[in-house]
């Protein structure tokens, strides 16, 4: 490890973990991408032909418990297998899960499990079981390959960052098209292309096939490139060492309270963020003009602007902060991700406009709004995430105590579990209050608690102790 922090460049591990975290985040955003219209198309479409609402609240129970599991799987890593085992465990999990609902169609009229079929509800548990054992841990992991201090940690996990939005770029584009062009059958009403059955099963399967591909390299190239970190528990307890049982000191504590302090802030930004996965694909779906040049865009495709941005534009968010830190004026973690907060809202209110455009919460399905409402928001969506999400993996890493890396990981998953929840209620009353209504207030909330967090920040880099 000492010699990692002399060279300029970093150890190949952090390539290898980029691979491996790219092929997750294909496998699951892939998925995603397709679970809301999977939930809610009618049967004879391919679908499951639940409500809307009922949908919604299912998507988000289902995206909210799988970042609940990492803060289990975590602690299992620190304390009982290992990082790596828990990688390999959680992968295979989460691959077994993709062909559940790869095979799914084929048993739909059998056995149901609150209004769905069994072989959905045990590809869905998989998921989020396996993501349990494998999203805290291999974060952890690219902390683990540079010592405290060293200043490429920070430039580490944007580069795996990075990764992860490789993947979900790519995924929806692969699962939408096979499931929306390739195995769906069209048919034009009215001069407007629509489908009229989905190819769901087909993208489940690509997306299993990603998860086993990361697991491939990962389990055959760990050995060489990772040595041995990650293979024993941090957190297992020695008798012969005193070294873990030592108390934690003040310093440690308070920068443990910064870490819970800012998830409980960044709920309100997920519970918004992750709109992009239910309400707003519900919403393109029926009311945005996606056909262009006579292609009707797969809705699912949507789902990668978002990483598309984040690769065009995360090197220019890196570089502001680099700009920044060369002359003194680095912002610091909590007003970073209070700025981020505040751009999510502004994201909000441009769907405001696209309601507006179409004259308010029309229910006419012919009448659609333009693209770029749509595009303008995830635009303002992606700079907010650039300047929280990866910052916040980096605080987590810098702030935790050794053997609470994983755990703490998982309760910085804790915020998005929370909102996911809180998100899936959310879209099922647009429904009920209207789109303009619930957009408008999101944005509010948002925006409100970006700035009450900036109010604080001072308070929480005092109790960073110089890690902020």
């Amino acid at each position: 490890m000492q010699e990692t922090t002399i060279k300029k460049g970093h150890p190949p591990g952090l390539y290898l973990l980029f691979f491996t975290e790219m092929w997750e985040r294909f496998s699951y955003y892939g998925m995603r991408g397709l679970l809301i219209l999977y939930l809610t198309k009618a049967a004879v479409a391919g679908g499951l032909g639940i409500a809307e609402t009922t949908g919604s609240q299912i998507y988000g129970f289902f995206t909210g418990f799988v970042y609940f599991t990492p803060i289990i799987g975590g602690w299992l890593a620190e304390r009982y297998i290992g990082q790596r085992r828990s990688i390999f465990i959680g992968g295979m999990l989460m691959a077994l899960g993709q062909f559940s609902l790869f095979a799914s169609p084929s048993f739909a009229a059998d056995t149901q499990v609150i209004g769905m079929p069994i072989l959905t509800v045990l590809g869905l548990l998989l998921l989020i079981i396996g993501n349990g054992f494998f999203k805290p841990n291999i974060s952890a992991l690219v902390g683990k390959l540079y010592e405290q201090g060293d200043p490429r940690r920070d430039a580490a996990f944007t580069i795996f960052y990075m990764g992860i939005n490789v993947g979900a770029f790519f995924a929806p584009l692969v699962c939408g098209i096979l499931a929306e062009d390739i195995f769906a059958t069209k048919t034009v009403v009215n001069g407007v292309t629509e489908i009229s059955t989905y190819g769901f099963r087909y993208g489940f399967l690509a997306a299993g096939i990603g998860m086993l591909l990361g697991q491939l390299a990962f389990n055959l190239l760990a050995p060489k490139y990772l040595g041995t970190i990650g293979v024993e528990p941090d957190g297992k307890v020695d008798k012969n060492s005193t070294v873990q049982k030592a108390p934690l000191s003040k310093e440690e504590t308070d920068r443990m309270a910064v870490i819970f302090i800012v998830t409980l802030f960044v709920v309100f930004f997920w519970a918004g963020f992750e709109q992009a996965g239910s309400s707003l694909s519900l919403y393109t779906d029926k009311y945005i003009d996606r056909e262009v040049f006579g292609f009707l865009i797969p809705t699912a495709w949507f789902q990668s602007v978002n990483p598309a941005f984040i690769v065009i534009f995360a090197p220019l968010v890196a570089s502001v902060w680099l700009y920044l830190s060369k002359r003194g004026k680095d912002l610091g973690i909590p007003y970073k991700m209070g700025l981020g907060m505040i751009l999510l809202g502004i994201g909000f209110l441009f769907m405001v406009g696209a309601v507006l455009e179409r004259g308010g919460d029309v229910q006419d399905t012919a009448v659609k709004a333009s693209i770029f409402w749509l595009l303008a928001t995830y635009f303002f969506h992606t700079i907010g995430e650039l300047c929280l999400s990866p910052i916040g993996l980096s605080m987590v890493s810098r702030l935790s105590p050794l053997a609470y890396t994983s755990m703490l990981m998982g309760v910085w998953f804790l915020a998005p579990f929370v909102a996911q929840i809180a998100g899936g209620f959310i879209a099922a009353y647009v429904e009920v209050l209207g789109a303009l209504q619930v957009f408008a207030l999101i944005a509010g909330f948002v925006i409100l608690a970006g700035l009450i967090l900036i109010a604080i920040a001072k308070k929480l880099m005092y109790m960073m102790h110089g890690r902020g």
